[in-house]
């Protein structure tokens, strides 16, 4: 089971969201309140179940509607993720990843994690 730490950032507050062998799978913007950051995590559990994935490493990708995992390649070449909620804000992002197949199965475990995780302030 995952589990949502949230931590203090320099101008407020950040989760983390860490699988069930401790590896942080997805990390979250700052927020400038305890229960903002709160909020973002349960938006998290709530919409990473039911995205879709939109894979824009491919040549004329389908668009998704929001909840959505947007996958895309970064400068550097790396495969990476973001989560968008269904109003579109982006709630969590994921690191960067060397092979697509890597980034997919941090989405999915996403998906198996971020339902029913404890939201643990450190």
């Amino acid at each position: 089971m995952g589990k949502f730490i949230i931590s203090e950032a320099k101008n407020g507050y950040k989760f983390n969201l860490k699988a069930g062998n401790g590896e942080v799978i997805a990390s979250s913007q700052v927020y400038k309140s305890l229960s903002g950051v709160k909020n973002g995590a349960k938006s998290v559990a709530a919409n990473a179940p039911k995205a879709a994935i939109e894979d824009q490493t491919v040549k004329g990708f389908e668009k998704q509607t929001n909840p959505k995992f947007e996958v895309y390649k970064d400068k550097k070449g790396e495969f990476r993720f973001r989560l968008k909620a269904s109003n579109g804000q982006i709630i969590a992002t994921g690191e960067g990843y060397k092979a697509l197949k890597s980034c997919l199965n941090g989405v999915e475990s996403i998906k198996k994690n971020a339902p029913g995780a404890d939201i643990v302030k450190e």
